[in-house]
């Protein structure tokens, strides 16, 4: 059974993930379950260990 995952290279799966865990980070901001600071430094760290920056 193939899913959205299937055929990506490893690139496009790290872009893909990136992508979820912000939108997650975005939830959690917007339904104020963590603070502006929160947000800020979870998604700095994740930028930067998910190799990110640009």
């Amino acid at each position: 059974m193939e899913n959205e995952w299937t055929g990506l290279s490893d690139e496009e799966k790290r872009c893909k993930l990136y992508e979820k865990q912000k939108e997650l980070l975005d939830t959690f901001l917007a339904n104020g379950a963590i603070s502006r600071a929160q947000y800020e430094k979870s998604l700095g760290d994740l930028t930067k260990k998910m190799g990110m920056e640009r």
